[in-house]
C-alpha cells in the first residue's frame, strides 16, 4: 500500500503564492507519473498537473502560465508552485500517484484564496 502525504496549502490572499508538497512512502521514480487534482465544494475533482515518469509535465488549462509542477526523485517527493493565485483556485488539492493498474490519492490539503 502507498501512502501520499500533502502538505503547504492554507489562506493566501488573490495574488499570492503557495508551495505544496506531496511526500510518497514509495518510490516514484519508474511510475506512469505524479499528479495534482484540485475539488471545490459542489464541483468534481478537476486534472490541475500531471508530471509523467519522462518528465513530460501537462496542466490544466486554467493554471497554465501560473502553476508549476515538479518533483524531487531522491525524496519520493513532488511540488506544486502555485503562483497569482485566484479566488476561484480554492479547493481542497489532492495528490495522486498513477502506476499502470494502480492509483493512489493523498488525503488532501485545503487552499483557500480571499479575494
Amino acid at each position: 500500500q502507498v501512502q501520499l502525504a500533502e502538505s503547504g496549502g492554507g489562506l493566501v490572499q488573490a495574488g499570492g503564492s503557495l508551495r505544496l508538497s506531496c511526500v510518497s512512502s514509495k518510490s516514484i521514480v519508474n511510475i506512469v507519473g505524479m499528479g495534482w487534482y484540485r475539488q471545490a465544494p459542489g464541483k468534481q475533482r478537476e486534472l490541475v498537473a500531471f508530471i509523467e515518469s519522462d518528465g513530460t509535465m501537462k496542466y490544466a488549462d486554467f493554471v497554465k502560465g501560473r502553476f508549476t509542477i515538479s518533483r524531487d526523485n531522491t525524496k519520493n517527493t513532488v511540488y506544486l508552485q502555485m503562483d497569482s493565485l485566484k479566488p476561484e483556485d480554492t479547493a481542497v488539492y489532492y495528490c495522486h500517484r498513477e502506476t499502470t493498474g494502480k492509483v493512489y490519492w493523498g488525503q488532501g490539503t485545503q487552499v483557500t484564496v480571499s479575494s
